[in-house]
């Protein structure tokens, strides 16, 4: 976003609810604000007039891609926004079946790039180490403790494609995870877990550019990767 604008914490309540969902309907949005209908048609209102959602047909709403970008920032523990390059922990946890090397691979089920394929990947907590963001992330998303040590790192910048607008700012810790235990997760609010080989991933459909970034450190060829994507509005 080129300008920052400021809002109303039951507006900030709105995007969060849209986060997490390709679209939704007024009560699904209404209900966890606790607003009045009259308040609350104000406030998606004006989250429609600042760009940040459409309406998508009479009663259903979803993020634009400026509301996709701006929600992204959000922290949805504080309802609170940044900006700056963010910074990510990959937990790549592997193990063998059946002489082939698999990796637990995610589908986002979260904006932006809803219904894309990757690595699970987290933000890094204020004062966390790279390997303890790793196995935090990696118990919330997939039930799995792992022996982790840290692989390398990329810093990755993506424009929206016809525009040529910044949309995210990203430097990704790539973590290695061995000997897993646990009960695996399939499914959490904004993604979907399977054991994949990176091959078996690939057929997904959706499938990000930064993957083959990530094998490259996990398989040793390169510690250190900087890269540029662009992704058009309907992927994005």
């Amino acid at each position: 976003m080129s300008t920052e604008v400021t809002i109303h914490s039951a507006q900030t309540s709105i995007l969060r609810e849209l986060l997490f969902r390709p679209q939704a309907g007024y009560t699904e949005l209404q209900k966890p604000t606790g607003l009045t209908s009259d308040h609350f048609n104000f406030h998606i209102g004006r989250l429609t007039e600042l760009g940040l959602v459409e309406k998508v047909a009479r009663g259903t709403y979803r993020l634009s891609a400026k509301g996709k970008e701006y929600a992204n920032r959000m922290d949805t523990d504080n309802n609170t926004v940044e900006r700056q390059p963010k910074c990510t922990v990959i937990p790549a946890i592997e193990r063998i079946n059946g002489g082939k090397k698999e990796y637990i691979f995610q589908e986002r089920l979260k904006n932006p790039y809803y219904g894309f394929w990757s690595l699970p990947s987290g933000k890094i907590r204020w004062g966390e180490s790279i390997v303890e963001a790793a196995a935090r992330e990696a118990l919330e998303e997939t039930g799995l403790e792992a022996m982790f040590e840290a692989a390398g790192v990329y810093h990755e910048r993506v424009y929206e494609a016809e525009t040529g607008d910044l949309l995210e700012d990203k430097i990704f810790f790539v973590v290695r995870g061995t000997h897993p235990k646990g009960d695996f997760t399939a499914d959490f609010e904004g993604g979907h877990n399977e054991w994949l080989t990176p091959e078996a991933a690939s057929r997904k459909g959706k499938i990000f550019d930064s993957l083959a970034s990530e094998l490259q450190i996990l398989t040793g060829r390169q510690w250190l990767v900087e890269r540029v994507a662009r992704y058009s509005k309907a992927d994005f």
